[in-house]
């Protein structure tokens, strides 16, 4: 490539020879069917080399940017490259909803789908936990189709681009819901470990923000349905905690301008689900990341565990997040088979720090079997990955099917998944 591509944080450079965006499926089966190695590349958001490949780099981007609704099926049929920011406003507009989103609305629906990216809630899955039917362009440039239910589904729908590159993806819908958002501050930490299910439980998706600096957790994220009686008022104070008096952002001295809109005001579900409005696209963040899913059961052992580690993480930390996740039945998903609490951390671009403390991590988590977010840092074992996944040579044998040749295959999938 004449300039170098880089990922979201900048990271990674990939070191593909040529980046292809195709204007239409039949354009993109003769790409693929043509090339000796590939990878799909979503909107950049993730911090491992996952998308990184020495052959080509192929965007989904360009193909038709469709949406279509079946209101009596409540389904929707979007093209792979599309972002959920451009997808909700139509479906608000049919009087439908998507079950979550993630933090950010501007990633692709392929590329979150296919890493197991998530919202928070303890009754909502991951966001691929929606997907009834996907379109795959396979190694030999053949369409595939695939539908719940289908023997090779669930090993497909969270696939790390290992299987082909998606073309279309059917998603389920709900009926359309307002938001409300309120921030706590300041919830004791002994608050936390007494009470983690009621605080977790406290609302349809719940956020923690945390410094891990010994002090309480900084900020709790409330989103909470409105019912049929309309919006509520909420407490000043809950579990210990203050409620906020005006926006925050979930960086301490941050500018919360960009944030959804907070203090109770209600919306509709794509305001207010999501941390940051869909309007401002961020830029390129200086920051790492990564996350680790224990089961929920084990929250707050893990959490003790982590907060040893406190003196360690905060001096590299920007903030770190704790989220739930249902469970599902995905082969990769780091929710299969558990309903999950994820810790998320933000760092300082510093990967010389921040590396050997990934290590330190996993070590703590170990007894837990603590699962790494596919598209975050992490330095766990691939013999590790086997005893974490039921699935794990399951998913090989696919891949094998699938791809005989190893087209779709690079460093990243050789080392983690054996491929």
């Amino acid at each position: 490539m004449a300039d170098t591509e880089t990922n979201w944080a900048g990271n990674v450079a990939f070191g593909a020879r040529r980046l292809h965006v195709p204007r239409s499926v039949p354009e993109l089966q003769e790409l693929v069917a043509s090339a000796d190695a590939l990878r799909a590349l979503g909107t950049r958001h993730s911090f491992s080399t996952i998308a990184d490949t020495t052959g080509d780099l192929v965007s989904v981007a360009g193909l038709p940017r469709t949406m279509d609704v079946d209101a009596a099926a409540g389904t929707v049929t979007v093209g792979a490259g599309l972002r959920y920011s451009e997808l909700t406003e139509t479906l608000q507009d049919a009087g439908l909803a998507l079950h979550n989103l993630g933090s950010l609305p501007h990633i692709s629906v392929a590329g979150a789908c296919a890493t197991a990216t998530h919202g928070s809630g303890v009754g909502n899955r991951c966001l691929a936990g929606a997907v009834r039917a996907l379109e795959m362009v396979t190694a030999d440039g053949s369409l595939v189709s695939l539908r719940r239910g289908d023997e090779d589904f669930a090993g497909s729908v969270v696939a790390l681009g290992a299987l082909g590159v998606v073309t279309r993806l059917t998603l389920d819908l709900v009926p359309a819901f307002d938001v409300q958002q309120w921030v706590y501050r300041g919830l004791p930490t002994e608050r936390l470990r007494e009470g983690f299910d009621e605080v977790m439980s406290a609302a349809y998706s719940v956020s923690l923000f945390t410094a891990w600096d010994g002090g309480p957790v900084d900020q709790v994220w409330l989103k909470q349905r409105v019912g049929t009686e309309g919006p509520q008022e909420a407490p000043a104070h809950w579990m210990g905690a203050a409620l906020a008096s005006g926006p925050t952002h979930p960086i301490p001295g941050m500018s919360p301008r960009h944030c959804t809109r907070q203090l109770g005001a209600p919306g509709p579900w794509h305001a207010r689900l999501p941390h940051f409005r869909a309007e401002f696209t961020p830029s390129s963040g200086a920051e790492l990341q990564t996350e680790y899913f224990v089961a929920r059961r084990d929250a707050v052992a893990a959490f003790d565990a982590l907060y040893r580690l406190r003196e360690r993480i905060a001096p590299v930390l920007q903030i770190a997040e704790i989220r739930t996740v249902a469970a599902d039945d995905l082969w990769l998903s780091p929710a299969h088979g558990r309903d999950a609490v994820a810790f998320h951390f933000t760092w300082a671009p510093d990967t010389a720090a921040v590396t050997p403390l990934l290590a330190a991590l996993e070590e703590e988590l170990a007894p837990f079997g603590a699962r790494p977010h596919w598209g975050k840092l992490f330095t766990t074992s691939p013999r590790t990955l086997r005893g974490l996944y039921p699935h794990y040579d399951d998913f090989q044998d696919l891949a094998g099917r699938l791809d005989p040749t190893g087209k779709f295959r690079n460093a990243f999938l050789r080392r983690h998944l054996g491929l």
